[in-house]
């Protein structure tokens, strides 16, 4: 097997993101697309990594852009200035996503009947806000010990997407009462959702730079493990066959 990969770029109106795109090269027929939305510091090599990996498993990995082409911060920086925008206007966020879904949607390779949304941390949020907006191609969402609150602003209507949440429960950066708040708003919106929480897990759990211990942030293999089975089953039953 061979895992093809290549630049995206596209637009979100005046914006010019760069995604990435991975794909199996046995085969030139559609099948199902899986973003990947990225953490604070933009599509790293990590997230690369996991659209190659989705790719040999049979899909069209794509690492969305939320930050636009050129716009990276570090692994070890505080990113916080490239991502508070965001988190701060969330009708740009959900801009920002759609446009990254249509380009999807356009690729050759992408059954556009067929599409889910991987995301860690920063990301996490990406998915849940991707979902909470609704579209009608989106299957699933996967929030990777992710930001878990709803915008203010708004209120969530019908969510038609599966949501899958993966959480450490000493996450400092979504508490326990985000937990449980989340699962409100995914109720009453309708969703089919359900959230794994491991007992001893923090931030960043799947995330092998992280080692951040006083402040919560820290790699654990055995919820990154874990949490790839759930979200590979997951995918495997919201997707269909490859």
């Amino acid at each position: 097997m061979v895992v093809l990969t290549e630049p995206l770029e596209y637009r979100d109106g005046e914006v010019l993101c760069e995604g990435h795109v991975a794909w199996n090269s046995l085969s030139r027929a559609k099948r199902p697309c899986v973003l990947i939305a990225h953490a604070w510091d933009g599509p790293n090599e990590q997230v690369l990594a996991k659209a190659s990996d989705l790719a040999r498993m049979g899909y069209l990995g794509f690492a969305l852009d939320v930050y636009g082409k050129g716009v990276r911060g570090g692994a070890s920086d505080d990113n916080t200035e490239l991502m508070a925008p965001y988190i701060g206007d969330r009708t740009l966020l959900k801009s920002r996503l759609l446009a990254a879904l249509a380009a999807a949607k356009l690729h050759p390779l992408t059954d556009s009947n067929r599409i889910a949304i991987i995301g860690y941390c920063f990301g996490g949020l990406c998915a849940l806000d991707l979902a909470r907006a609704a579209p009608p191609e989106l299957r699933a969402a996967v929030s990777v010990h992710g930001m878990l609150r709803a915008p203010e602003s708004t209120k969530t209507e019908a969510i038609a997407a599966k949501v899958l949440v993966v959480h450490g429960w000493k996450d400092p950066l979504a508490t326990h009462e985000d937990v449980l708040t989340l699962t409100r708003e995914l109720s009453d919106a309708g969703s089919d959702w359900q959230i794994i929480l491991y007992g001893q897990a923090a931030h960043a759990f799947t995330n092998l730079a992280a080692n951040n211990h006083r402040e919560g942030v820290f790699y654990d293999e055995t919820a990154d493990r874990r949490s790839w089975a759930a979200t590979s089953s997951f995918l495997e039953e919201t997707l269909g066959p490859l």
